[in-house]
């Protein structure tokens, strides 16, 4: 009789084991693909100020424009680091910007017909549609995690050793508004 019921509290300390080591697991995967985001919205906060700079040489009048994008700037680089949620708000605020500054180089044929821009343009895009993707996989992490976090009996693991429902990296309501406005076709 001990000794079953000693298998027993084996087998339970065991499984404990076992889904501790899977929240950390999850956990970590989640963290990587933070990092991964992070790595491609380091390389669009460096893009901005060589685009700004280009904006700038056709259309120097559009100063609020210019503030906006320094602004929004200056916050992605005060929350580097921090509260992952400010940091996202940040990062929101700063990819609305940039909406605008590219707003206004539809207005210039000549920016748009610049060699620079347009190098600059597609090294955008291609690091837009990077963080895309690493949004994609962090989310996806994520809801992996919070899933096993909120799951029986691994919920009793998750409460006692800190494991928490983590927040999604969403759009922001600017660019929220923009993915839900209806495209203007012009014939």
């Amino acid at each position: 009789m001990e000794w079953i019921v000693l298998a027993v509290i084996v087998v339970l300390a065991l499984m404990m084991v076992m889904m501790y080591n899977r929240l950390v697991a999850l956990r970590q995967t989640r963290n990587n693909a933070f990092s991964d985001i992070d790595v491609q919205l380091k390389q669009r906060y460096d893009l901005v100020p060589q685009l700004v700079e280009t904006v700038k040489g056709y259309a120097a009048h559009e100063k609020q424009v210019f503030e906006n994008v320094t602004n929004a700037r200056a916050q992605v680089g005060a929350v580097r680091g921090g509260d992952p949620s400010a940091r996202m708000k940040a990062e929101g605020l700063l990819g609305g910007a940039i909406s605008g500054l590219l707003a206004i180089a539809e207005n210039y044929p000549q920016l748009k017909a610049d060699q620079n821009f347009q190098r600059l343009m597609d090294e955008l895009s291609d690091i837009e549609n990077k963080i895309a993707a690493a949004r994609r996989f962090f989310n996806s992490a994520t809801a992996e995690y919070n899933t096993a976090t909120e799951q029986f009996p691994a919920v009793l693991i998750a409460g006692t050793f800190g494991f928490h429902k983590e927040v999604f990296f969403e759009l922001d309501e600017a660019e929220k508004a923009a993915v839900h406005k209806a495209p203007e076709v012009k014939f």
